[in-house]
């Protein structure tokens, strides 16, 4: 036994990853992703609409629940996700 924990990518959601300031942006419902607001880099609030998602023809904005630096951007325009796919992550 190494003594380390590690965590699967589905077991890493908002509330971050053992303390360690990391946080991920997961997607609120299947789609297409119509467009991404931030980069890796970006500064963002909490709340901050940070990717936009088109399901049914209509257009559902994903928001940042805690504010962070944007650490890498998972996904990009034209994408199809699943609702709980990861989007961004941030380091809070």
């Amino acid at each position: 036994m190494t003594g380390r924990a590690y965590a699967r990518p589905d077991q890493i959601g908002i509330l971050g990853l053992g303390g360690w300031g990391l946080a991920s942006i997961r997607a609120n419902m299947a789609g297409v992703v119509a467009r991404v607001l931030v980069q890796a880099g970006d500064k963002v609030s909490a709340g901050q609409e940070v990717v936009i998602i088109e399901s049914m023809k209509m257009e559902i904005p994903v928001e940042a629940e805690s504010g962070g630096t944007v650490t890498r951007v998972v996904t990009s325009a034209g994408a199809f996700v699943n609702e709980g796919d990861p989007l961004l992550e941030l380091d809070s």
